[in-house]
Order: C-alpha cells, then structure tokens, then sequence
C-alpha cells in the first residue's frame, strides 16, 4: 500500500477572504476526546475545542509529546480512547496502515463549509484528514552579519558554506553555523530534507526498495559533515529548541529552523540586541545540482477515529472545525503558518511560503517511510560524530531499513 501527497501552499491559497466567526458550536451531544503534541498551535486549537463543551457535550485534550506512540494503540480499541488524532505527514501513516480512522467525506459536506480544497487531505479518493497549518525549516540568517562579512544571502547549501567560512575567517563569530543533528528523530530530518532537494526519490518506483545508496545520498552527507566544522563542539546535542537558544544569544548567523519556532524568534523576547532587527527569513537552501528548497513540506491537521459511535465523530468534527476557525486564526495569527480561510501571512510565515513557493517537496507517506526515518535516526549517528565516512553510514542504513522492511512485509 502506498500513500503520497502533494501539499500545495500559495500566499493566494492563505489569503481568501475572512469567514464569519463562530456564534456557538452547535453540537447537539456527544463526546470529544482529542489526542495531539504538545506545542501552541495545537495547544491552543484543544483549547479552543474546547469551548465547545456544555451540559450535553464533553471536550477533552491531551497534549502529549508521547502522542505518536499513543496513538495506534489508543484508537484500535473499540471504543477508541480518543475520538480526534491531531497527525502530520508522517504520524497519519500508522494510523491509515491500521485502518484506524474513518473518512471524513460526508462531515466535510455537512460541517465544513469554511474549509478550503488545500485544507482537504485525500488518500485514494477520500478525504482522510483535514489540514489547518503548514511548517518546514528553513533558512534564517542574520543580514548584519553577512554584510560584515562581504558575502550575500546564501541560496545554495554551498553559499552557506562559503559564508560560514568568510564568518568565521573575518573573526566575526567562532561557530556562525548551526543545525539540529542530536541522533534521533532531528538528524534523520536533516538528512530527509536535503535528499529532498536534490529531486531524487527515497525508494525504487512502485516499490519498497530503498534508493538513497547512491551520489545523491553521499553529497547530502557531504554537506552535513561540511557544515560541523562551523558549528558549536556541542553540534550533537542540538535540536531545534537548542538552535533556537544559540540563535538569540547572538552566537549564530545562519540556521535552518523550524518556521513554527519563527515567531518565537522574531518576538522581543528572550534575544540579545541586534537579532532580531537582523533576522531575515528565506527559503531552505538548494544541494548540490537542485533547484527546489531543500526542505520538507509539512502539514499538521486532524483526523476523526473509526471505532467511536457516529455522534460522537459528529460532534467531535463540529468541535474541531470550531478549534481551527476563522475566528481563532484572526485572534491567533502570528502563531503558525495557518492554512485557513482568512489567514494573512505574517513575517514569522515568510519562510514556509518561500519554500512552498519554490516547489519544495512533502515528507513522503509511504507506509514504510518510518522504517527509514527510525534506521536514518540510529545509523547516521557514527557519521555525523565523525566515526565512520559516508558510503559506510549509507550501507549500515540499507542494511537496517532492509531488515526492518523485511520484518514488516514491505520487502
């Protein structure tokens, strides 16, 4: 089984005209059980949700970093423990591999007037999820810094090693680079974003066979091993909060971060002098001969479980649409990149747009795509520590993808 996704973001499609706000929610009954992560945006869509509840309704919601290993378990009871799974491109897989959420076809029709089509996530025909934010990392970089050095805004991953260089060589800054490589989770990113760019695909067509065993997957490890000798000694304990920390104390010029984190960056607070008024937000850069953002594009939305009554999937899609309204965005906009009718782009959303604009690609969604991120996450980690070169660490993640890929039944 395959799943894929082409997320689509303009600044036209964020710029439809306001919708009315909502007056109440209008749920006659029922019980809303929300399971999400735990950050603002979808701290504060459970929050709005919430406002929902009355004598004859019940809103609860978990906000959980735990969510991704919740979820499965949590929705194939029957009833499901939660009645909405807040997902994204990759956190929707398991759940539609399990077979655990329903489609949402006739809700939209009923419910989601305010909806527009990019909100609508389709996987053979149906709709299966409804998307209200967009986000990837990308590039922000301090102009005052750059103009000291001599060098222009980087476009490319070696412009930005270029400028690292003049940085450091001109004894601006030590360590003027920085990226979210901590083993785990935040370095196989690192290494799916940049593989995205160069426009190659992750598995043979119409198979599980993994493809990342070749020049394209060298020059991306190229370049994230390029980039350690202008980052911190401390460049393997970095995630995004950790750059994020670096970055407004003055002790980074260039970074690819999360465009969810912008607005905390841009806000006065917590930054030394100087950053903010400095930063300049821009598309990921490209690698190697590409010429798209070297970034994903990701989309976070929600999803209604399968195993819960038909009421209770009604009033819980009335209480999201309710969460994620116009209203809400317009009271909230300078918190995420809001795919929702109304929505004005503000300056933390630059980035996104720009790399949704430049044709970046999404997080794929295969079913197996998982089994890579997990054997990127453990194998890349020698490499990026300097214990192993590249075409060792590319062998020992075929192999430990391949094992897994057999274990699961995709190989």
């Amino acid at each position: 089984m395959k799943h894929f996704l082409a997320l689509g973001v303009s600044i036209a499609a964020l710029s439809l005209g306001a919708g009315a706000a909502f007056a109440d929610c209008g749920i006659a009954a029922g019980s809303v059980r929300i399971l999400s992560n735990d950050f603002e945006a979808l701290r504060l869509i459970g929050t709005t949700a919430e406002e929902c509840a009355s004598a004859a309704v019940t809103v609860t919601d978990n906000a959980t970093a735990e969510h991704k290993n919740l979820q499965v378990p949590a929705l194939s009871i029957n009833p499901a423990e939660y009645t909405v799974a807040m997902v994204a491109n990759n956190s929707i897989v398991p759940l539609l591999n399990g077979d655990l959420i329903r489609p949402l076809d006739d809700l939209v029709a009923k419910y989601g007037q305010q909806l527009t089509p990019n909100q609508l996530i389709k996987i053979d025909g149906k709709v299966m999820a409804i998307a209200f934010m967009g986000n990837g990392q990308h590039l922000f970089y301090r102009k005052d810094i750059l103009e000291k050095a001599g060098v222009q805004p980087p476009k490319t991953w070696d412009d930005v090693l270029a400028a690292a260089k003049a940085i450091k060589d001109a004894g601006l800054m030590d360590t003027p680079l920085a990226a979210s490589v901590k083993p785990g989770w935040d370095l196989a990113a690192e290494f799916v974003n940049a593989y995205l760019g160069t426009g190659a695909e992750f598995f043979a067509p119409g198979s599980a066979e993994l493809a990342i065993d070749n020049a394209n997957g060298l020059k991306v490890l190229e370049t994230m091993k390029a980039m350690t000798a202008y980052m911190s000694p401390d460049y393997l304990t970095f995630d995004a909060n950790s750059l994020q920390a670096e970055y407004e104390a003055g002790k980074v010029a260039i970074m690819n971060e999360w465009g969810s984190l912008a607005g905390a960056i841009l806000d006065d607070k917590g930054a030394v002098d100087g950053v903010v008024a400095n930063t300049v937000l821009a598309a990921a850069p490209t690698i190697g001969d590409g010429t798209i953002p070297a970034a994903a594009l990701w989309w976070d939305g929600f999803t209604i479980a399968k195993n819960i009554t038909d009421a209770d999937a009604e009033a819980s899609f009335q209480a999201m649409m309710h969460g994620i309204s116009p209203d809400m965005v317009a009271k909230n906009a300078a918190v995420a990149t809001w795919l929702v009718k109304g929505y004005t782009p503000g300056p933390a959303a630059v980035g996104v747009i720009a790399n949704a604009n430049g044709g970046a690609r999404a997080y794929p969604m295969q079913p197996y795509m998982g089994l890579l991120h997990t054997a990127l996450s453990t194998e890349l980690a020698d490499f990026i520590a300097g214990k192993e070169d590249a075409a060792q660490a590319l062998a020992d993640v075929k192999a430990a993808y391949d094992t897994a890929a057999k274990e699961g039944g995709f190989l």
